[in-house]
């Protein structure tokens, strides 16, 4: 996809309706959209550097891309979070129903009790449905521990399991500002008040992976929503049959596009 060169929060937020789903910024294994690209264009460094290239401070574009990153789902004009594999993406409102379809859960605010979680997970997501969205440290105070790494794994595999997600960030006395996290439900009650079935659900996401790409195979729409390869080719290959997908053979690989 070319770059566009996004001036505003509100045109961030209409590019990642447009693409669906989108990176903060490039990942190398990942074909999805990136918003990076579209604020700063193929070629931009995301420094300022002094003669001997040594980066000296953020570009301004990648002081846009730092900021919007929280501002989008803080306000919920995007859902932000590492939600289908390790990478930090940006999802379009209108596919959230579609997401959380595939969780098996009701859309209810506090349906993760119903999940099977560890210990530490529960309480994670306990807190944080008690409470405002909440940083990691605000986290770990309110449960009691000062181990930093366990409350980020537990954080991590909610994310990923659509428990919580991104809410903005917080700033803090020394370093980065912390991300806040969310109950997902919560946050984005009101895109999950229908939601579809499993079926609709994956054929739905994999079209939006191919029409914020030129050209796929199965193994780069698994990559990029988390699921196995046969699942993705499966779905891929319902969609071709049904005329909603173009399928074609490269010397033995077999491609999509939209």
């Amino acid at each position: 996809m070319e770059p566009v060169h996004l001036g505003t929060v509100n045109e961030a937020a209409e590019f990642v309706d447009r693409v669906g789903i989108a990176v903060a910024w490039g990942k190398s294994d990942l074909v999805l959209p990136s918003l990076w690209r579209g604020i700063a264009g193929p070629d931009a460094d995301w420094a300022i550097r002094d003669e001997a290239g040594k980066a000296l401070e953020f570009s301004p574009e990648f002081q846009r891309l730092w900021r919007w990153k929280d501002e989008l789902p803080e306000r919920r004009l995007a859902c932000a979070g590492r939600h289908f594999s390790s990478a930090a993406l940006l999802i379009a409102p209108r596919l959230l129903g579609a997401a959380y379809a595939l969780t098996g859960r009701s859309g209810g605010e506090d349906d993760f009790r119903d999940a099977e979680l560890d210990l530490l997970e529960r309480e994670v997501a306990e807190v944080v449905l008690d409470n405002d969205p909440l940083t990691g440290p605000e986290i770990r105070r309110l449960l009691g521990t000062t181990d930093r790494k366990a409350v980020e794994r537990a954080i991590g595999r909610l994310q990923r399991r659509l428990v919580l997600t991104n809410a903005g960030a917080a700033e803090q006395t020394q370093g980065w500002r912390a991300i806040r996290q969310d109950v997902f439900a919560r946050r984005w009650r009101k895109s999950l008040r229908r939601l579809p079935t499993e079926d609709e659900a994956r054929r739905e996401l994999a079209l939006a992976v191919l029409a914020g790409t030129d050209e796929v195979s199965a193994a780069d729409v698994a990559g990029a929503l988390g699921w196995r390869r046969k699942q993705a080719e499966s779905v891929l290959a319902e969609l071709a049959a049904a005329g909603r997908a173009t399928q074609r053979e490269d010397d033995g690989l077999q491609l999509w596009s939209a």
